[in-house]
């Protein structure tokens, strides 16, 4: 199996040795390379209040255990050539704990430009082209919500979605008709995720998960300048298993290949997002009950309407289910004595935003589930004392620079 760190820091070093190379035939007057730099950051702090079930931290009992700290640079010191880079502190409850580290860090070099369009290849720590959402997901600004679609967007396993460690070819053009991106990345999957582990075996175990060789594929539609947006994401994204001393799991795979169906259509004073998953989970060479493979499904619509140019209002409602040959969880409840309502999860969220200036945003929305299917079980030790229907008010003021 091809060593995708290795391969990536190969090609890294061909890029550094190319700017390099470029950088010494540029003119000796040119500008200061601190005038191609830009800097940027963000910051939210969010309260969270549940009925019954906890969500980033004691939420039952109201919780400001959700806070978000984030710079990022960006370097073009060639035409063709760029640098970006992001550090984030992130606290989540029991899914995050606070600590700095990078989110991603990559060189981008276009190795063909013209003017309908630009080819590239990115290398290092790059974001995941995972359906609307997931490239700017750690800006509060640019998300649909506080929190984004749980059945699409997990939280509680965040930094194994938002990006990953390898290489992206991609191509972006445009004319009167319309413009596209095509991206497609062979890389090593993140798997620091607290709640990573248990999402899979549904408790800690003593071996490690480990990032394998792993595909993504996402084609991006935009007509009449974004009125229209159609998308596709398809991937595979595996993981490998090393027990740990005396483990009674085997060594295995766990493999995850969604599907991700993407539309969207901006008005002036309106807007209707809808994207559409179909998950396939597998559980390899585990050997007894953890050999397992289902197909689960799940989707969102959204509206948003803008009241005003700074206020925006939105309705969505948003649906998981993990098995759809099993859709009330009942099969897994006599399965494994956890509760059925833990395999699927329906919101209905109400929203208001206010963008009180450019840089400064406040938010609120009510969240009113059905099922637990996106909770974390390191917040909710106790699957059986969850309760099935339940509630999540929210309210967040973020910063942008």
């Amino acid at each position: 199996m091809i060593n995708i760190l290795r391969l990536t820091n190969v090609l890294l070093g061909a890029a550094l040795l190319l700017l390099t190379q470029q950088s010494q035939a540029q003119d000796p007057a040119s500008p200061n390379w601190l005038d191609d730099v830009q800097f940027h950051g963000f910051a939210a702090q969010s309260f969270i209040d549940t009925d019954g079930n906890d969500f980033f931290g004691d939420s039952d009992s109201g919780s400001s255990e959700f806070w978000e700290l984030g710079f990022n640079t960006l370097w073009r010191p060639l035409s063709r050539l760029q640098f970006a880079a992001q550090v984030v502190a992130r606290d989540a409850g029991e899914t995050d704990d606070g600590d700095p580290r990078v989110d991603y860090a990559f060189a981008d070099y276009a190795f063909a430009q013209r003017n309908t369009g630009t080819t590239g290849i990115r290398l290092g720590r790059v974001v995941n082209p995972l359906a609307f959402y997931n490239d700017t997901r750690d800006v509060a600004a640019t998300r649909p919500g506080i929190l984004l679609p749980q059945s699409i967007y997990f939280d509680v396993n965040r930094n194994f979605a938002l990006s990953s460690d390898g290489a992206q070819l991609y191509h972006e053009s445009g004319n009167d008709d319309g413009s596209y991106i095509v991206q497609f990345g062979v890389f090593e999957p993140r798997t620091e995720d607290p709640d990573f582990e248990p999402a899979i075996f549904f408790q800690n175990v003593p071996g490690k998960l480990e990032g394998a060789s792993s595909w993504m594929a996402r084609i991006i539609y935009e007509h009449d300048l974004g009125r229209i947006r159609l998308g596709l994401t398809v991937s595979e994204v595996n993981v490998d298993y090393d027990p740990g001393a005396m483990d009674p799991i085997a060594p295995g795979e766990f493999h995850f290949r969604p599907i991700i169906l993407s539309a969207q259509y901006n008005a002036e004073l309106w807007s209707l997002t809808a994207e559409y998953a179909r998950r396939t989970t597998e559980l390899e060479k585990f050997g007894g009950p953890l050999e397992v493979e289902f197909t689960g499904s799940s989707y969102f619509v959204q509206g948003a309407y803008r009241v005003r140019p700074d206020w925006e209002a939105f309705l969505r409602y948003d649906e998981l289910i993990w098995d759809n040959d099993d859709s009330d969880g009942r099969t897994f409840e006599s399965l494994t004595g956890l509760p059925h309502y833990s395999r699927f999860a329906k919101d209905w969220t109400l929203g208001l935003r206010w963008d009180v200036s450019p840089q400064f945003m406040l938010r609120t929305e009510l969240h009113q589930v059905n099922g637990t299917g996106w909770l974390s079980l390191l917040e909710n030790t106790s699957p059986a004392a969850t309760d099935q229907h339940w509630q999540l008010f929210a309210l967040s003021a973020s910063f942008r620079f």
